[in-house]
């Protein structure tokens, strides 16, 4: 497995398991799979309900705590200095863990600042190795690394060959914050799987569609997260180390991209009052 290197030295898997949308009664052997086929970075999030499934998996696989790199997130009703401290905490006891690798600011709403004061001081205290954000756009992103001790280690955001975000990288690049994306696969949307683009280069390879994808977000020097409850296509997934697009395939990926998301814009005033709705309905 190749590693990135973020801002204060930590290493970080470049390709890991996340379990967004896995049901909880699904998660724990989810994982269990997903550790035997070699994955290392986990990926969950307090509002995905699965963190203890997580836990539950990591306390049966018998790894060693230092060969795991285990990232959470803090949800928008646990917004703010006291309740991102509360959240944090509510969320270890449910991983089982002493420490967290990443804990990301899910959301770029509500009081954001007060969060990241909370993280800035689990960091200081070795609660957790690294902290950033996930869906914050370059205005949002470069305002807190402007104005706060510490920059995001790590922006986790919608990344994938309809929606590249290539000029948002090199911007967080010069700042210091790695891209990690989601929704690689774009859930399938735009006919992903089946693009004569990515099925011709696929085939070229002796690959799948899925493993084209996720080795053009390596060679990008992007962190992916697939998710799969089928431990054949975690096998799959993770298998993308013994071959590299060319030159001209990257290009050619590169022309798939339509500059707009697939799902939400997080500057859409609507967007936000959907999230905002939701806030209240969790409080």
């Amino acid at each position: 497995m190749r590693n990135v290197t973020l801002n204060n030295g930590v290493e970080m898997p470049i390709l890991g398991f996340g379990v967004y949308q896995i049901p909880p009664e699904q998660t724990e052997q989810a994982v269990l799979d997903a550790l035997a086929a070699g994955y290392r970075l986990l990926d969950t999030a307090a509002a995905y309900g699965n963190e203890e499934a997580v836990g539950r998996a990591v306390a049966a696989s018998g790894i060693p705590r230092e060969e795991l790199f285990v990232t959470t997130k803090v949800w928008l009703e646990d917004a703010g200095e006291e309740r991102t401290k509360r959240a944090f905490a509510a969320s270890l006891g449910r991983l089982g863990l002493d420490h967290l690798d990443l804990y990301l600011i899910h959301q770029p709403f509500n009081d954001v600042y007060g969060s990241w004061r909370a993280m800035e001081q689990l960091h200081r205290e070795g609660a957790v190795r690294a902290i950033g954000v996930a869906n914050f756009y370059p205005d949002r992103l470069v305002d807190l690394a402007s104005f706060n001790e510490i920059t995001p280690a790590v922006n986790q955001i919608e990344t994938h060959p309809f929606f590249q975000r290539a000029a948002y990288q090199e911007l967080m690049r010069e700042h210091g914050v790695q891209i990690q994306s989601w929704g690689g696969f774009a859930e399938g949307r735009g006919g992903l799987f089946t693009h004569p683009l990515l099925s011709g280069i696929a085939e070229r390879h002796g690959k799948s569609v899925a493993q084209v994808v996720l080795r053009w977000l390596v060679q990008r020097d992007v962190v992916a997260i697939p998710k799969s409850v089928h431990a054949e296509r975690m096998a799959e997934n993770i298998d993308v180390f013994d071959f590299e697009l060319t030159d001209e395939q990257m290009a050619a990926v590169a022309t798939l991209d339509t500059g707009s998301s697939l799902f939400f814009d997080h500057r859409d005033a609507e967007v936000v009052s959907r999230f905002a709705a939701l806030r209240r309905e969790t409080d």
